[in-house]
């Protein structure tokens, strides 16, 4: 299981990496900060869906230390 795909790992506040759903196939990142978590189950193959501060949804790649 890679980066982003539980639920626990993510926390509000924290900053993440997500992919939109129109940069789906060019698989570019955008950084925010998660302000609410979209995804119910506690794992996601393709990520956790969660919006950012900015308004942003998409699926969380990478987590930014």
């Amino acid at each position: 299981m890679s980066v982003g795909q539980k639920r626990s790992e993510i926390k509000y506040g924290m900053n993440v990496g997500i992919v939109l759903k129109e940069d789906q196939a060019s698989g570019y990142i955008t950084y925010g900060v998660v302000q609410k978590i979209l995804t119910n189950s506690p794992t996601h193959p393709h990520g956790i869906k969660v919006r950012l501060m900015s308004g942003e949804v998409g699926r969380v790649k990478e987590i930014v230390k």
